[in-house]
């Protein structure tokens, strides 16, 4: 039963309903335990002495995952850019770039510019959103003197406005910058608009001395949403094959540039693209469950928080309602125990065991609720999958490192506000 009666009388009448008409009753959800993979993985972690939230990685899977991209990107010419927001860790990001044999990464804000500048300073950095520019001057001004390639980043810039102020960045400091040009291919969360809009901002760059353009980016998040996504995949493509045609005509040999497309959910659909040289992907190295989608059906979810059980409430009892326990647990016998994890759960969805959900009279994430089936008691785990990676992954300390036996290493994270 989706929604219960508010109505204490009415909330019993259907409660007496479904004691003669088990029908009426909501599915018993709960399956027991944990399922082999989820109780190896508590077995490593407690034989580790976890006893608090922690994130997980599964290296078999992220493993996997990282086949699945090379794998598909090896018969074609894209290049593979690193989404560092989504993978949050110096070592991950290490081990991503070895299998991988890229060395670029995508950047989100100027504190993870300084880890990155920090921890990877070979790599091409490519900034994944325009920044302020009292942070990008900041940035420019302290590794003005640097030889790292990374302490040159391509700096997004979607309007002449932002270019003005790359521009006077650029001669405060006396130093060159690059402008990667962002274009809207459909998504209309910024970019430059059209043509025109794209044709005034070459004209601008190629005035400034200090100012190079070093490539397109055309992000297409919203085709995943779209009823046909191959369809809007063709639609946001044409729109980048115009910028490229326009660049092409403006500068002549694009070879050296970096035409940057698509990002995990749809790099898929960019395997036989004919303007782009290289995709973004971060994600789906790990995939969150915004990510379970059809372009990424060959991925393995890879990450996991487990959460400590401190409290277990059986059968859960409401606080005002406790005269209508029972009427509660008879229409919907999941919500029969109630259990309180440590908290902390980032943004995420509880996995395993089978038929746990948030508790939807308790209210927010205080307590997790299941049957009487659901086997779980004090000190054991529960397993969510996160929803995303950026943020989540930043919120539990060191990573914790599932090598599918044992927890064999913990990777720190960039600093919390990266």
């Amino acid at each position: 039963m989706k929604t219960l009666p508010r109505d204490p009388r009415l909330l019993r009448a259907a409660a007496l309903a479904a004691r003669v008409f088990p029908a009426l009753r909501s599915p018993d959800r709960g399956k027991g335990g944990h399922e082999p993979y989820f109780a190896g993985l508590e077995a490593a972690l407690k034989r580790a002495g976890v006893a608090q939230p922690t994130l997980v990685v599964d290296l078999p899977r992220l493993s996997a995952n990282i086949a699945a991209v090379t794998a598909a990107l090896a018969p074609t010419p894209l290049g593979l850019r690193v989404v560092s927001k989504s993978l949050p860790a110096p070592a991950l990001i290490d081990l991503i770039l070895g299998e991988t044999a890229s060395t670029r990464l995508m950047v989100f804000n100027g504190v993870m510019l300084e880890e990155v500048l920090a921890h990877h300073p070979d790599t091409d950095v490519l900034t994944g959103r325009p920044l302020p520019a009292a942070q990008v001057a900041d940035f420019v001004r302290r590794h003005a003197n640097s030889s790292a390639p990374a302490a040159r980043p391509q700096w997004l810039a979607d309007s002449v406005a932002r270019l003005r102020d790359y521009a006077e960045i650029a001669r405060g400091v006396g130093a060159p910058m690059k402008v990667n040009l962002e274009i809207d291919v459909g998504l209309h969360r910024g970019g430059l608009p059209d043509p025109p809009a794209l044709a005034a901002a070459v004209a601008f760059v190629t005035a400034e001395p200090l100012l190079t353009i070093s490539g397109l980016m055309g992000y297409d998040a919203h085709v995943m949403g779209r009823p046909s996504p191959e369809a809007a995949a063709a639609e946001a493509q044409e729109r980048y094959g115009a910028a490229v045609t326009l660049l092409a005509e403006t500068l002549g040999d694009l070879s050296g540039l970096t035409l940057n497309a698509a990002g995990s959910p749809t790099y898929r659909l960019h395997l036989d693209d004919p303007y782009a040289n290289e995709v973004s992907i971060g994600s789906a190295f790990v995939k969150p469950t915004h990510f379970d989608l059809p372009t990424l059906k060959e991925h393995q979810p890879a990450c996991f928080i487990a959460q400590p059980v401190l409290k277990v409430m059986d059968p859960a009892i409401f606080p005002g309602r406790e005269a209508l326990t029972d009427a509660y647990h008879a229409l919907d016998p999941n919500s029969r125990r109630g259990f309180f994890l440590f908290g902390g759960y980032g943004d995420a969805r509880p996995v395993s065991p089978p038929g746990l959900r948030f508790s939807r009279i308790y209210g927010g994430r205080a307590m997790l609720e299941g049957s009487a089936k659901v086997a779980l008691q004090q000190d054991d785990f529960v397993f969510l999958r996160p929803t995303e990676s950026e943020g989540v992954f930043l919120q539990f300390g060191d990573i914790a490192v599932y090598d599918g036996a044992e927890i064999s290493a913990w990777w720190p994270t960039f600093r919390i506000h990266a």
